[in-house]
């Protein structure tokens, strides 16, 4: 083996690691956080977890990043240890389909359509189809489709590389003495291991064994172990990501090694025993691609039907390792999302929006109580308003922090607008909950210092909260609707308020110079109406966010005014029609 095979090697190597990542990354982009949520919301029971762990896994052909995705539901309490004990079983088995893929490189015959489904065959068909996908269409969805294609035949083209490369091994008596070693059981699982480590990624090492393979020299003693090792080495990802996190993460990472750990136990014991005991034939037997993607195989299959029954007995073993404290028990449910494991752009995006929807009930909530304060105040109210107020503020800190996270991913030009639609909306809710704070103050102090306004002033501010009820109503269930037509009937009556709150200055202004009302009382009468006002255009706010979502562009009022809404009415149609709902006559 000369320094140009070696070069080779290395080579190989970067294009099979690069092409893995760069298929893995677009294949969960163009999921859209789909994987994501379906693991969420379908494991409530293990099999389901098994099931979808594996599927999603052979989808992103990552392990890793679906155990990780477990550890982040878990830390964020999303879901529980007993839920992703079965995904992260499932996940071990999904990791093997990247074997029996790589496992092509080993056809052979002279047959045209077996020869068809070799890399060599095929890679490059893929490759030019991805990279003109990538470089002349206009969709995003096509270029990450693109990005697919050319990542899985790069990955192939290192493979076959690494394979060629290795050829020559097959002639050096050193190479062959040094793998007899790995038969050792306990040299070649800590060589299997500390591969997998070093790469962080099973999938790569499987593929570096099966392309040394390729020289005919390892065998079926040697391969074993190491493969074992490298089960044992893909925890090492998921511990990683669990440093910081919450002692329910730790323990799902400590799951999944104990997990691994007690496979490899029993499949040592089973295969050794087995050969000491019985003999078996295949032991000496040199190993190929496709016999290594089986060991690969039947050992997780061995160990999930195996563990699979015990699933419970382990979640309380994590337990007894990592014991549960008081000040984790006071910390269940207090964090709004998980900042820390989200794989992700697409699903990261849809937990903002699940998180802004509930935003969006509590400003709705807390302007309908701080509304009815018009009429009269009342202490229970104004002490749940405070308590919904701190709960805006907690989800505007947390979700902001969240988004600068999201900000420095990969994000498409979809995900873009939703990002920066969500950001203002957060903003925007936030904002509504401290004007609804403001009147709550006003009413608060006419409350205390037995303030009260005139049979008119009331009258008026009455006709203004009921126009205020609708927008706000008809703003935030747009929103958690992504419904266009209803986010359209905003600006009329955005536009209502604000010819609304000229006439009641206007009026109370006469009434102060007439000496009918105070000038104390009409400072707190426009502190009520300016809030009023401000609500409004901050569910106006809402609204353009909604319409520039689903239109895919920056939708200014002008647009606003050229278009019918759900009830066939242009703008100025449904204005005339709010401005006499809510006439002051």
């Amino acid at each position: 083996m000369t320094i140009f095979d070696i070069l080779t090697l290395i080579g190989g190597l970067a294009m099979f690691l690069f092409g893995m990542n760069v298929m893995g990354d677009s294949l969960e982009k163009i999921s859209g956080g789909k994987l994501e949520s379906i693991l969420e919301k379908m494991t409530n029971s293990r099999i389901k977890g098994v099931l979808l762990g594996l599927i999603v896994t052979a989808v992103i052909q990552s392990s890793g990043a679906v155990t990780v995705m477990a550890v982040g539901f878990v830390n964020s309490g999303i879901m529980a240890l007993r839920q992703v004990i079965g995904i992260i079983m499932g996940a071990n088995i999904g990791t093997t389909a990247t074997a029996w893929i790589l496992s092509l490189t080993g056809i052979e015959g002279s047959n045209v359509f077996l020869n068809l489904l070799k890399p060599d065959s095929f890679s490059p068909v893929l490759a030019i189809i991805g990279v003109a996908l990538v470089m002349f269409s206009k969709s995003d969805k096509k270029k990450t489709v693109g990005n697919i294609l050319a990542g899985f035949a790069l990955l192939m083209l290192g493979m076959t590389t690494m394979s060629d490369s290795m050829a020559g091994l097959k002639d050096i008596p050193g190479f062959t003495n040094l793998l007899v070693k790995f038969s050792n059981p306990i040299l070649g699982i800590l060589a299997g291991t500390l591969l997998t480590t070093a790469l962080q990624s099973s999938s790569a090492s499987v593929g570096i064994l099966q392309a040394l393979s390729s020289t005919g020299s390892i065998s079926v003693a040697a391969a074993f172990p190491i493969i074992l090792g490298q089960n044992i080495g893909s925890c090492t990802t998921v511990l990683i990501s669990s440093i910081g996190a919450n002692k329910n993460a730790k323990r799902t990472a400590l799951a999944h090694l104990t997990f691994n750990v007690i496979g490899v136990i029993l499949a040592m014991i089973l295969f050794y025993g087995g050969n000491a005991i019985f003999g078996l034939p295949f032991f000496d037997d040199a190993v190929s691609p496709a016999s290594i993607a089986v060991i690969h195989s039947v050992f997780n299959i061995f160990a999930t039907l195996v563990l699979f029954p015990f699933g419970n007995q382990l979640e309380k073993l994590m337990y007894v390792f990592i014991k549960e404290d008081d000040e984790e028990k006071a910390a269940k449910g207090t964090s709004l999302v998980d900042q820390k494991f989200i794989i992700t752009s697409g699903y990261a995006l849809d937990k903002v929006k699940e998180k802004c929807d509930e935003m969006a009930t509590l400003a709705q909530e807390n302007i309908s109580m701080c509304l009815e304060f018009i009429k009269s105040y009342s202490k229970s109210k104004d002490e749940k308003i405070k308590a919904n107020e701190k709960k805006l503020d907690a989800y505007e800190d947390q979700l902001e922090t969240y988004l600068v996270k999201i900000s420095s991913m990969s994000l498409s030009a979809d995900e873009s607008r939703r990002f920066n639609n969500y950001s203002h909306a957060i903003g925007n809710f936030e904002r509504i909950g401290d004007y609804g704070v403001n009147i709550l103050k006003t009413k608060r102090k006419m409350h205390n210092d037995k303030i009260h306004f005139s049979p008119d002033a009331n009258r008026e501010l009455e006709v203004m909260s009921r126009a205020v009820q609708e927008i706000i109503e008809n703003s935030t269930r747009a929103f958690i609707e992504d419904n266009v037509e209803l986010a359209m009937t905003v600006e009329p009556l955005e536009q209502v308020v604000d010819n609304l709150k000229a006439e009641l200055r206007a009026k109370h202004e006469k009434r102060m110079q007439s000496g009918d009302c105070s000038v104390e009382n009409g400072i707190l009468f426009f502190d009520i109406v300016n809030s009023f006002e401000r609500i409004a255009d901050h569910c106006s706010n809402l609204a353009v966010c909604i319409i520039e979502l689903s239109q895919g562009s920056y939708q200014t009022h002008s647009y606003l005014k050229g278009v019918k809404n759900s009830n066939n009415k242009t703008f100025m149609e449904q204005f005339e029609i709010y401005l006499h709902k809510y006439s002051l006559k």
